[in-house]
Formats: C-alpha cells, structure tokens, sequence
C-alpha cells in the first residue's frame, strides 16, 4: 500500500464511474474503492467495477468492499475486476483475512468504535495489510457520515497501515489526521455531491487539505 512519507495515504471510496474514478487518481487519490454490497446506495456491479478498474492509472489501489460475504465470492469478483485489495466491512473472521491474504490480496480489515469487531480485537486480525476504523454507527456498514472522536483510533497500536474513516470532509480532515495519526484516510460521502456521484472540486480541496496544495497531476 503506497503513501508519501509523514503524509498519509488517500482512498476516495464508493464511485460509481469510470471517467470520475480516473479523475480522482489523476487528482492526487492513492487508491479507490468500489462497493460491492448490493443495500449500499453506491454499489457498483461487476462490469462496473471492471471499467472502472481500467480507467484508473496503473499504481492505484483498487480495493472492493465487501461486508460478510465469502471468501469464494470475494475471490471471484476480485480476479474478475482486477481488484488489488478488498475491504472487510462486516464480522468477518480473522480466519478469512488470513486466508484472503494468502490469496495475495491485500486485506483491509474494518474495526468500529460502536459495534463489532471493537477497536480493542486489532490484535485478532494479523494477517491484515492495514486496518481502518471509523464510527461504526448508523443503518448501513459504512460510515453513514458520522463524525466521531478520531483521536480513540490511536488506541489501535499495531505494526498495520491505520486508515482512518467516518465523517472525514475537506473541512475537518486535517484536525483528523492531526487526532489519528492515520497511514491512510478514507472519504467517500463527504467529496459527494450525490451518493457515488464525486464532486471532482471537493476531491480536490479533500486532497489539498491532507497533501497541501500543489500536488502535481499524474
């Protein structure tokens, strides 16, 4: 998982577009994330996700989530769309990250402050290439756009990439990642002018805000 030394890693997750999905790694993302969980208002099919996974220059991160699905359907969809990570976003068992893992996916293993797995089980999920945490409170398994106390993700002290999610927006990411300390932030609903319809300007000041200004192109 690529991120600039001392500036975290960017992930614009829940697009729905290929030429959108272009425009955010030409802008600065580090990796993208399509969802594959058919109750998200941003999910995404199979031949979707495959166009999208072209579009996007080659060093991006391509990670699908998923959230309690198994391991032969994550697998396929993965060799499908040409996905280089998945995303766990439900219960799902250290057992299969590791088994994921050795698939030689990267595995990205969610942990809630609200619900299960708690903050406190990082230490259950090894096999994991990085961890994301974030709120973990509302109807869908994402971050339902709530902000949280961003500060108890240091609580997680681990040798994994921390990505850090929930609530994050150009407005506040910086006192997020000031809190947190992330390897990794994860936006999706707040560069959004609709759900998985991205407004390439808030991607932009997103981007800006963890980078400073004056990133080049790719």
């Amino acid at each position: 998982m690529r991120k600039k030394k001392g500036v975290p890693g960017i992930k614009i997750c829940g697009l729905t577009d290929p030429m959108e999905a272009e425009q955010c790694a030409r802008l600065g993302a580090d990796a993208i994330g399509l969802v594959f969980y058919g109750k998200s208002p941003r999910a995404v099919s199979m031949e979707t996700a495959a166009a999208i996974t072209r579009a996007v220059p080659k060093g991006v991160m391509t990670t699908g989530v998923f959230v309690d699905e198994g391991f032969d359907a994550i697998v396929e969809i993965a060799t499908a769309c040409s996905l280089t990570a998945v995303q766990l976003h439900g219960g799902e068992s250290p057992d299969l990250v590791k088994k994921l893992a050795g698939t030689g996916l990267l595995v990205i293993k969610a942990l809630f402050a609200k619900k299960e797995p708690l903050l406190d089980k990082a230490h259950r999920y090894t096999a994991a290439s990085a961890l994301l945490v974030e709120y973990g409170k509302g109807v869908l398994p994402g971050g339902n756009a709530e902000t949280w106390n961003w500060e108890l993700a240091r609580t997680v002290t681990t040798d994994q990439i921390l990505m850090l999610a929930g609530g994050l927006d150009p407005d506040n990411v910086k006192t997020a990642v000031s809190a947190a300390r992330p390897g990794f932030v994860d936006v999706s609903s707040g560069v959004e002018s609709a759900p998985g319809k991205k407004d390439l300007a808030r991607v932009k000041a997103f981007i800006a805000a963890v980078h400073g200004p004056g990133e080049p192109l790719r």
